[in-house]
């Protein structure tokens, strides 16, 4: 098993919940957690511990974000103005490998990351390789013609899985996409149940 599934199925394990929504989560056959004393009986957490589970689920969600990375985005979204949770939210859904996710050009964040990585994807006509890349609304995220052939790509347009949410306008034909607003908590089409004010609450206590 390659690191990256490895450590999407432990994340699926650890909090108990199907996190992208995968008909191969593991949690769709064993809903207890990973390791010979995963099924034991979980006691109640506490709320430090609620709120670091929602901080992992959160971060974890949007592939291997690293913790510093993590909690820079959560600072930049504390000096926005409005709403902390609202900002943190809109800001991950503003990264690169997040709108080619949305998208629909990959099956999953882990794919996105890669597939930037790998320079297949264009940013207003501009070769990018950074996943972590700030999209603003009005740009155009875009397949490189070369790639726009891969099985992986083709397979994931096809998919019916999951939706396009209404903040991101795909061209399937042309393999674009263009980020339309900033999108609300409540429109982003998380798979379980995230709580991005339980991750403020972690990072200011």
């Amino acid at each position: 098993m390659s690191k990256r599934i490895s450590a999407k199925h432990k994340l699926d394990r650890r909090v108990g919940e199907n996190v992208w929504g995968r008909p191969k989560s593991p949690v769709n056959k064993r809903d207890y957690g990973p390791g010979m004393h995963g099924q034991r009986r979980k006691g109640k957490l506490s709320d430090f511990g609620l709120q670091l589970m929602a901080k992992q689920k959160l971060k974890g969600y949007y592939g291997n974000i690293s913790e510093k990375h993590f909690e820079r985005t959560y600072n930049e979204a504390v000096r926005r103005r409005g709403n902390t949770a609202e900002n943190l939210i809109g800001l991950l859904e503003s990264r690169l490998d997040a709108i080619v996710y949305r998208a629909k050009f990959v099956p999953t964040v882990f794919a996105a990351r890669q597939f930037v990585n790998h320079g297949h994807v264009l940013l207003n006509g501009v070769r990018t390789n950074i996943p972590s890349a700030r999209v603003k609304p009005g740009d155009v995220v875009e397949i490189k013609e070369k790639s726009k052939n891969m099985a992986l790509v083709l397979e994931a347009l096809q998919s019916a899985e999951r939706e396009i949410p209404d903040y991101i306008d795909v061209d399937p034909k042309k393999m674009t996409a263009t980020y339309m607003r900033i999108p609300e908590f409540a429109e982003v089409p998380y798979a379980c149940t995230m709580e991005p004010n339980l991750v403020v609450e972690f990072y200011s206590s």
